[in-house]
């Protein structure tokens, strides 16, 4: 499929924008259209979530995501700045790896492919193995829509054995340029150790802190909406509840009238060791069922129409089960004196394992608002409303998104909710605003008097106090690197091809600190001793 997806990356990337536009345009057309049966679809499959916010998921991707996409410039120039004098030019990142979730698995795949398809990239779709029959048929229906608009053959494609081993030889096959993972830790993890590009997410594990001058009913219900929306399998999906002392009592009021369960501390030892595995992971049995599921499985009596349970702990951390991310509707629920406190407990649910995610606050008071949006460990922070919509753009505006990167907190490269400008590179064209100076200066003309010979330099044959001077140094190094066999001159910049070629020849390949060697390039030459490093040996302490 990357072989098959490589072949296509040159036609595809010769589109113009018109026909780049009419090919999104009708992948998105043929998406809308099975907006229902997707998530019919997937939820007999997987057995996560509920088909009328999945529906909203596969209508979000299909209708929200394209038209923010579409009037995107992705072909040719994109941006002119003419007062600085350059102009940017859009460039395909190359064949997209695709690795899409069990729990939004039809959405995230409508997603991926449009927004490839915008940046001109050709897409191989990794599918989750318990979701890939629905999976499979997102990629059918949208890669016949995208031949018939006249995308190149094998811009769209999916591998048809869907196992682990598969994704990670897909992931580190040549052929692929960029990686978009959105799974559990070890999948993005593996992501990020295959060598290539990849934008990858982490888990949410969202607090909401609940502010004392907050529309308390709105709270309750936006946080309630957003754990039950797709029975909380998002990883933006409410997790923690942080709410000021002062109106605790009316707070837990609200929840209770609008669909919250409050388990008793029997309950809430009884949902953790259910609900929670040894590794500290959700129990994939329960994740993406509804409360009342829950409950009953667990043998809880709850009323009827419960949309979450609802635990009060005293802490958070490996002592207190439920202070992780849950991916089903059970909140963690946290009492604190004042919103400064209420910080601090934010950040100690963010560390222990959302780093960088999503949170929310509700909330009237705008320093404090500000406070937080400064002080928290999170990159979207939504205010006064559900995280669940707001992170990825649906009640916000944010970029709309799947896929949400939770940067350098969360061990991601970026930040940002990925868009079809993450799968470009940008060339620039940048003309000469100001001369370049040489550094020298026009030397005075001597007077004729001083026209003598000048002395001849001074030879030094040892070491100075100040020591060699730093062309001495450099000559004795480039003299001794030159003598050194077959090693030639210090590369700077090695591919595969080079390595091959030097194997071909039975040369090496001399590189220094500041080579710069492609991931395939530094395999292939380490495996067979080609690179030579121009490092002199490190001195030995006698």
């Amino acid at each position: 499929m990357a072989v098959r997806a490589k072949s296509a990356a040159a036609r595809l990337a010769e589109c113009s924008q018109a026909q780049i536009d009419a090919i999104v345009g009708a992948v998105a057309a043929a998406a809308q259209a099975r907006v229902e049966s997707f998530a019919q679809l997937a939820v007999e499959e997987t057995g996560f979530g509920v088909v009328a916010d999945k529906i909203q998921k596969n209508r979000f991707a299909a209708e929200r995501v394209y038209e923010f996409i579409k009037p995107m410039r992705t072909v040719g120039v994109i941006r002119r700045d003419d007062e600085r004098k350059v102009v940017e030019i859009a460039e395909p990142f190359g064949v997209v790896a695709a690795i899409v979730p069990s729990t939004n698995p039809t959405s995230t795949a409508i997603y991926k492919i449009l927004i490839s398809l915008k940046a001109r990239c050709p897409i191989v779709i990794s599918p989750h193995p318990s979701a890939a029959r629905c999976i499979t048929q997102v990629a059918e229906t949208l890669a016949e829509a995208a031949y018939a608009a006249g995308a190149p053959d094998g811009s769209v494609n999916w591998l048809t054995q869907a196992s682990l081993e598969g994704t990670q030889e897909l992931m580190r096959h040549r052929d692929v340029a960029v990686i978009l993972a959105t799974g559990g830790m070890g999948l993005v993890r593996a992501a990020y150790s295959a060598g290539k590009p990849a934008y990858g997410v982490g888990p949410g594990n969202a607090p909401c802190f609940i502010e004392r001058s907050a529309d308390l009913a709105k709270a309750a219900s936006d946080i309630l909406t957003g754990k039950s929306f797709d029975n909380g399998v998002l990883c933006s999906s409410p997790n923690s509840v942080v709410v000021e002392s002062a109106v605790a009592g009316e707070t837990r009021r609200q929840f209770q009238a609008q669909g919250g369960y409050f388990l008793s501390p029997a309950e809430v030892d009884i949902v953790s060791k259910a609900l929670v595995t040894p590794q500290r992971l959700p129990n994939p049995k329960f994740v993406g069922k509804s409360a009342t599921y829950l409950a009953k499985a667990m043998g809880i009596t709850v009323p009827d129409g419960t949309r979450a349970l609802i635990a009060e702990l005293g802490g958070v951390g490996r002592e207190f089960p439920l202070s992780i991310e849950k991916l089903c509707p059970v909140l963690s629920y946290y009492v604190v004196a004042d919103w400064q406190e209420g910080c601090e407990r934010c950040k100690q649910i963010l560390r222990y394992g959302g780093m960088g995610h999503t949170m929310s606050i509700h909330s009237k008071n705008e320093p404090v608002i500000l406070e937080f949006g400064l002080k928290k460990p999170a990159f979207r922070i939504v205010v006064n409303t559900p995280t669940t919509h707001g992170s990825i753009g649906l009640t916000t505006g944010l970029d709309p998104a799947m896929t949400l990167g939770c940067g350098g907190y969360g061990g991601n490269i970026t930040s940002d909710n990925i868009t079809p400008m993450h799968l470009l590179n940008i060339k620039r064209l940048a003309y000469e605003i100001r001369p370049a100076s040489t550094g020298r200066s026009t030397p005075p003309v001597a007077p004729r008097a001083s026209l003598a010979p000048a002395p001849l330099p001074r030879v030094v044959s040892a070491p100075t106090e100040q020591g060699l001077s730093a062309a001495s140094v450099t000559s004795h190094v480039e003299a001794f690197l030159g003598g050194r066999a077959g090693a030639g001159s210090v590369a700077e910049f090695v591919c595969e091809s080079d390595v091959q070629e030097a194997l071909e020849k039975g040369k090496t390949i001399l590189i220094g600190e500041r080579t710069i060697i492609t991931p395939l390039a530094r395999d292939l030459g380490e495996a067979h001793k080609v690179l030579v490093s121009s490092a002199w040996p490190a001195p030995s302490h006698r």
